[in-house]
């Protein structure tokens, strides 16, 4: 999979700095990865789930022994994953997020 952009990584980490390696780790993981469905992705991460509203589909990415959320577009046809927000597990819980995708 081809993941845009490594540098929404790279600033959540500037910030939160014990996250690197897990988030280093998520992105080996689903570079090397080639996902058909969410099927795959959940072989993959079984602790993946899937964010439905309208015609956007998002999967939410369970990284660090739950201590921060990737929220990502994949799409599949491409092999892209947009990852579209970082989030630590407060800000996760808290749900704002949702009304700003």
């Amino acid at each position: 999979m081809r993941i845009i952009s490594r540098a929404r990584l790279r600033e959540f980490w500037a910030q939160h700095k014990n996250d690197q390696a897990c988030l280093t780790k998520w992105y080996k993981v689903v570079r090397a990865a080639s996902w058909t469905c969410f099927a795959d992705v959940k072989r993959t991460f079984n602790s993946a789930d899937q964010y439905a509203r309208a015609n956007r589909r998002l999967y939410i990415f369970n990284v660090g022994g739950n201590r921060v959320r990737v929220i990502a577009a994949i799409h599949f046809n491409t092999q892209i994953v947009y990852v579209r927000m970082i989030l630590t597990h407060k800000e996760y819980t808290a749900d704002r997020w949702k009304g700003v995708l």
